[in-house]
């Protein structure tokens, strides 16, 4: 199972796709957004990822106002500033998507709205991103479905109903090019409720694409993803842990970035194949620790081999008879005169 996403294949037996989400973290300057990109490109990343909205089309102030939960309650600006501040805006899109084509980086964002929507497409992004908070939103998601571009859906504080409910309106537009990807809501996430199992349920239950789209520090969860088989990582990415802004604190920086990237190559190098068999490096071990055959007292030829005349010892050496061949060897006559303790060959027996 593999989806192709502009250039690149992403899936079973491809190379994991690392996505650098900026989402606000370009500080509403476009200069930003293209040393960002750079970085990004620099790092390792096959993606960068923007987010598509206006405070106006998102959040509902009155009713923020009202409401005290979650990390947004910790910002000290109200919930539509600091959407305001951090959205994206529809002059920048189409600098940034040209810069990433220069780049050789893909380009894609999360349109939380249908005129966003039909902006990207316009624009030819090769994915569409949907955030768990839309996940409920099935207008919007068949709507874009119905685009036939791949689709990377997020699952984040959704029961997995509302996760069937969301693949079943993709499907049912003919579009099955999805990439799910396992979330916690929560910025940082805690490492408790990771849940990597999930991505195996995913696998089975919808039959496509998986990955994770990650808020805990570190590549341990990124590594853990490609263990159990998913294919994309998304992680928050900026120059500078430091900045003040929703999204800089958890975010990855390039130096964190291209270690997770190592280390995603090496567990794909690890994970190799499913075939079993000996391999370069351990054949003079086979050879050293596995038994063979010995006489355990002098044999005269003629001998019938019974098990009393035999021991299995190491080393098996390439024309030595393997001790899994013991049944095969008693009953057999030797061949030849034969001293204790002397490897018994295939050519000596009859």
């Amino acid at each position: 199972m593999k989806i192709k996403i502009g250039k690149k294949y992403v899936g079973d037996g491809q190379p994991f796709y690392s996505i650098a989400e900026i989402g606000s973290n370009f500080d509403n300057s476009i200069k930003k957004a293209f040393k960002l990109i750079d970085l990004a490109k620099e790092s390792g990343a096959d993606a960068v990822k923007f987010q598509s909205f206006t405070a106006e089309g998102l959040v509902n102030d009155n009713c923020f106002k009202k409401l005290k939960i979650g990390y947004q309650s910790k910002w000290k600006r109200s919930v539509f500033e600091v959407y305001k501040k951090a959205e994206f805006p529809k002059k920048f899109h189409k600098r940034v998507f040209d810069y990433c084509r220069k780049k050789n980086i893909e380009f894609f964002s999360a349109p939380y709205d249908r005129e966003s929507v039909d902006y990207l497409d316009e624009l030819g992004v090769n994915v569409f991103k949907i955030g768990s908070g839309d996940l409920t939103w099935l207008e919007n998601i068949e709507y874009i479905a119905k685009k036939k571009k791949p689709i990377i859906l997020a699952t984040g504080a959704s029961s997995i109903k509302q996760v069937s409910n969301a693949i079943k309106t993709i499907k049912k537009t003919g579009n099955n090019k999805i990439i799910l990807m396992q979330c916690v809501t929560n910025y940082p996430a805690s490492f408790k409720n990771i849940n990597l199992k999930v991505l195996k349920l995913f696998r089975k239950k919808f039959k496509c694409l998986v990955g994770y789209s990650d808020h805990t520090p570190g590549s341990i969860v990124a590594v853990g993803t490609v263990a159990l088989g998913g294919c994309v990582i998304e992680k928050h990415f900026t120059d500078n842990k430091q900045l003040p802004g929703p999204d800089h604190g958890f975010a990855m920086d390039p130096k964190d970035f291209k270690k997770m990237v190592v280390e995603i190559n090496k567990m794909q190098k690890i994970l190799g194949k499913p075939k079993k068999e000996i391999y370069d490096e351990e054949k003079n071990q086979y050879i050293s620790m596995k038994r063979g055959i010995k006489s355990s007292v002098k044999l005269k030829r003629g001998t019938r081999l019974s098990r009393k005349h035999l021991k299995l010892l190491r080393p098996c050496l390439p024309n030595d008879i393997p001790a899994d061949k013991l049944k095969n060897v008693i009953g057999k006559k030797i061949k030849i005169n034969l001293n204790a303790n002397m490897a018994i060959k295939k050519t000596m027996i009859y």
